[in-house]
């Protein structure tokens, strides 16, 4: 575990950097964040929660195998508040002019109790720091159609839209859903 980066801030969030070893404390966020999807975005059939969570978290082992992926865990009195899991891909993309190594937010969770207080801000703000240290340029974040929120988060900070994709999911039609 790096703790070089562990700096407080004002208001008592220390953000920290990881790997697979806070993979098993991040399901509470990820439940937090599938909750929200389900919200924002709902017309859609849904995995439940222990699904969801098994899913995500194999998802997360084998992406923390990548090089260069990373965690950073926001964190107030030792209670996780936020993370951010970052995907290293090997480059370049074979449509965009991209160096050799291409990085891809996966996820970014806070609690709903603590959004709007800057600690998605704080996680990103990270994230471009260990990216710049990495040497890495070229960043993918992807987000719900109608999460308004994420997308002007992501556009102040000069992210612009780059894919749209469409959906047909079978499990939809069999439960009748538009």
């Amino acid at each position: 575990m790096d703790t070089s980066q562990a700096r407080p801030t004002p208001d008592g969030v220390t953000v920290r950097k990881g790997g697979a070893e806070f993979i098993d404390r991040l399901g509470p966020l990820w439940l937090a964040l599938h909750a929200h999807h389900q919200a924002v975005q709902p017309g859609f059939t849904y995995f439940t929660d222990e699904e969801s969570w098994e899913l995500r978290r194999g998802c997360y082992r084998r992406w923390i195998l990548d090089e260069g992926s990373f965690v950073l865990l926001a964190e107030r009195d030792g209670l996780l508040v936020g993370y951010a899991f970052v995907q290293m891909e090997e480059g370049p993309d074979d449509t965009w002019v991209t160096g050799s190594r291409i990085a891809e937010l996966q996820t970014l969770s806070v609690l709903p109790s603590e959004r709007g207080a800057g600690i998605g801000t704080l996680l990103l703000d990270r994230v471009d720091a260990e990216l710049d240290r990495l040497g890495v340029a070229d960043l993918l974040i992807g987000t719900l159609a109608a999460n308004e929120g994420a997308r002007r988060l992501y556009e102040r900070r000069g992210l612009r839209p780059a894919f749209v994709h469409y959906a047909r999911f079978g499990a939809d039609d069999k439960q009748g859903l538009p």
